[in-house]
């Protein structure tokens, strides 16, 4: 083989990872109040890039619907609030503005809880497969801060994620 055949083989090679990348390309949204699910959403992160993916991370006030199309699977990361439920000012209308346009996606949920055994959880899923989502693993509930054996979770949804 000449070596011009080698470059063109390494620049297709190297062209098609580009390609699998821009077919891999995940937001990590996320709302926090205490730092646990910002925490919970930076391992996500490692663990997606670990794998491959081009990862982007937003708190819910930095991201906007208009932004969806521009990504291929979505992490959705908010804690338990009050009653067990979703955080109602922000992360909640973005949510439910974002669940139309992001149907038949892959998905992943995650987020803290402090009380309650993470049961704000399963009606969050319930509704995220209602409205369409796929979800690519099951969603991921850590009471607290996550310790290292909760951020090993994390960076497994990553990377569960990224490879789904």
């Amino acid at each position: 083989m000449c070596r011009s055949q080698i470059f063109e083989n390494e620049f297709l090679e190297a062209t098609e990872k580009q390609k699998e990348n821009k077919m891999n390309k995940i937001a990590v949204i996320f709302w926090a109040g205490t730092g646990n699910t910002e925490i919970m959403a930076n391992e996500v992160v490692a663990g997606a890039k670990e794998s491959g993916a081009d990862v982007a991370l937003f708190n819910t006030s930095a991201f906007s619907v208009d932004k969806a199309q521009e990504f291929d699977k979505f992490a959705l990361g908010c804690p338990a609030m009050g009653a067990e439920e979703l955080e109602d000012s922000e992360f909640q209308p973005l949510y439910d503005q974002l669940k139309t346009q992001i149907s038949g996606k892959k998905v992943v949920l995650f987020g803290s809880y402090g009380w309650g055994g993470g049961e704000w959880m399963n009606p969050w899923k319930e509704d995220a497969v209602n409205a369409g989502l796929v979800l690519a693993d099951d969603p991921l509930a850590i009471e607290g801060a996550p310790d290292d054996a909760g951020k090993a979770k994390c960076r497994e949804l990553g990377k569960v994620l990224a490879l789904s």
